[in-house]
């Protein structure tokens, strides 16, 4: 079953590669969507693919590349069509 998330996370998420680590990940895992930083110092991602694919990239994100802290991370349902997996721009 494919499923779409939109994820928020907060805490130590920028300039620890994050971005391009989660992009390696979704690349192994087969998921598409895409990864942003935030003006605020949070990080936004979207996630697509079969759950199975997605809800392990959300337990990767959870603790993310060795140098960052995740505090806080809320999930909600995602739309759009995403093929491959891209790191978008700060917004």
């Amino acid at each position: 079953m494919r499923i779409t998330r939109n994820l928020r996370l907060s805490g130590h998420v920028q300039g620890v590669f994050f971005r391009e680590s989660m992009c390696r990940e979704a690349a192994k895992l087969g998921v598409n969507g895409w990864v942003r930083n935030r003006r605020d110092g949070s990080l936004d991602a979207m996630l697509q693919g079969e759950a199975a694919q997605v809800e392990a990239l959300i337990t990767w994100a959870k603790r993310g590349p060795a140098a960052a802290q995740v505090e806080s991370m809320e999930i909600s349902e995602g739309n759009g069509e995403f093929s491959g997996f891209e790191k978008l721009p700060t917004i």
